[in-house]
């Protein structure tokens, strides 16, 4: 706690930050596990973890420990030298996930860039396209960053309005929709398909049950790469390690972020094998932090917390309870609920645009911390450790807070 009031720390923001953010108005200064408290010592719980960042929970204490303990030892080599964390953090990664090479990044938006880069290089390397001809295919309503290359294929106006000129060699086609895939790999020009497999910042789209698996079959017929990005779906979210093994997928690319720190700091990385990630040569790609000493111990440590806590195992069963309860309480507010595992959403019903946003002020007054996004919805997304009686108090606060705004 502190003398200080919330609107102190609101009104430093925004005297001294750039405004490009809209947060809800609480301040916290404290979390742990599923749970979070402001300055004030007000408690809530979180249902936002950091857009996946914090599957593991707040402040996880073994991923705390290895990340102080590294920290007092060895936190920066670069990639100029060899370090004693690297190599046994690819081979745990690689090994657990099924792939033969990782490269190591920081933001999940590099590791957009990162698997961008390979799948051209890999189309002219390997798959013959004419240089400066490779085309990747895109989904409508797309969230992979918002870097310069990657708002160049966004459909989102906030993400893309007066920041042009925009990269070219992106075609963009419906989410979800294979006849237009079909369509769009007829180019011989395509080296890869770029895609979530659950649509987040969209508003948690789920797509049809195998539009995976036959995206990644055509692909291969067309010999085009599959680049999943698991950012926010992947480790363990939607109640597998990958959102893609619910359809026992295989990617030829992963795309990893967020949770991959367990939310101590950025870590991101892309799994392939040899013959796409062995195109890019000593030189040709790299970040001075990506790879770490401290970065490969703490991405270690929050990759065993999932697997030793049984997270996925725990994300697939409080998700399934969730969404039953919720769709139980019958609120003519919700209009639709969906999701997989613990990456849920509600699309809200209500004539008043700002219905969503005024419905998550009430949310964070009853001790429930939410965001909308795209207007009417909201995401519901908690530390994969909440148990059933956190997560049955949580159902509570939210149907307390639906009759309350709907009065």
């Amino acid at each position: 706690m502190t003398s200080q009031s919330p609107q102190y720390f609101i009104d430093l923001e925004s005297e001294y930050g750039a405004h490009n953010y809209h947060p809800l108005p609480v301040v916290i200064s404290k979390a742990a596990g599923c749970e979070v408290w402001d300055v004030q010592g007000k408690k809530y719980y979180d249902f936002l973890s950091g857009y996946s960042a914090v599957n593991q929970g707040h402040c996880h204490p073994k991923i705390i420990k290895a990340l102080i303990d590294q920290a007092q030892t060895l936190t920066l080599t670069s990639r100029a030298f060899y370090n004693n964390k690297l190599g046994e953090y690819e081979k745990y990664i690689t090994t657990l996930l099924g792939y033969d090479k990782i490269l190591p990044m920081n933001s999940g938006a590099e590791a957009v860039e990162t698997g961008i880069k390979l799948a051209r290089r890999w189309g002219y390397a390997v798959k013959g396209i004419e240089e400066n001809k490779a085309r990747i295919v895109v989904c409508e309503g797309n969230f992979h960053g918002r870097t310069s290359a990657v708002i160049s294929f966004s459909t989102d106006p906030s993400s893309y309005t007066k920041f042009g000129p925009y990269m070219p060699g992106f075609d963009i086609i419906p989410y979800n929709d294979l006849n237009a895939l079909a369509k769009a790999l007829e180019d011989k020009n395509v080296a890869a398909f770029l895609v979530e497999p659950i649509q987040g910042e969209a508003g948690i789209l789920v797509p049809d049950e195998g539009f995976l698996k036959k995206a990644s079959e055509m692909c291969r017929a067309a010999k085009v790469l599959l680049i999943s990005d698991e950012i926010q779906t992947g480790l363990c979210r939607t109640g597998k390690m990958l959102c893609s093994d619910h359809e026992n997928v295989r990617p030829d690319i992963v795309l990893l972020g967020k949770a991959l720190s367990g939310g101590v700091f950025p870590i991101s990385g892309v799994l392939s094998d040899n013959e796409i990630m062995l195109t890019i040569k000593p030189g040709e790609h790299g970040s001075t932090f990506g790879g770490s000493p401290l970065a490969s111990v703490v991405a270690k440590t929050a990759l065993e917390v999932l697997v030793d806590e049984k997270m996925a195992e725990n994300s697939l069963t409080m998700g399934e309870l969730f969404r039953k309860e919720i769709k139980a309480l019958n609120s003519p507010l919700i209009k639709i609920v969906r999701g997989k595992g613990l990456m849920n959403a509600i699309v809200i019903d209500h004539k008043d645009p700002e219905a969503a946003w005024d419905l998550c002020g009430v949310f964070m007054e009853n001790g429930l911390l939410a965001k909308p996004t795209h207007g009417d919805k909201i995401r519901l997304t908690p530390p994969l450790l909440i148990n059933e009686a956190q997560l049955r108090e949580c159902i509570a606060i939210i149907a307390k807070s639906l009759k309350a705004f709907a009065a």
